[in-house]
């Protein structure tokens, strides 16, 4: 699966996804543009999922009839939170599937 990063993503959550193809929006030279650009963008390079920090993108962008799953990191995107819930988030990665939505909850404490 190819995997795109958006600019909030933790670079390191990458190792916790193996067998998956991992790119970034900011090596892509899409780091500037905004969520329904970037959507656009990424499906016309055949990205099968966006790994994003953006809680808002669902309300954001009418995601209807898109290609590209997307996973949402959801509440903290700090590190030592991240990698306590690196089991949780491959798994949501696995599971998604075309056009999915799927949020991963990464709490504070």
């Amino acid at each position: 699966m190819l995997i795109l990063f958006d600019h909030g993503t933790p670079r390191g959550l990458a190792r916790a996804l193996p067998g998956h193809t991992v790119i970034t929006a900011r090596a892509r030279g899409w780091d500037r543009l905004n969520n329904g650009a970037l959507l656009t963008a990424a499906e016309a390079a055949a990205v099968d999922l966006l790994l994003t920090t953006d809680q808002r993108i669902r309300y954001q962008q009418n995601l209807t009839g898109r290609k590209i799953a997307i996973v949402v990191l959801a509440s903290t995107t700090k590190w030592s939170r991240v990698q306590l819930h690196l089991e949780r988030i491959a798994a949501a990665v696995n599971a998604s599937t075309p056009g999915s939505y799927t949020e991963v909850d990464i709490p504070y404490e």
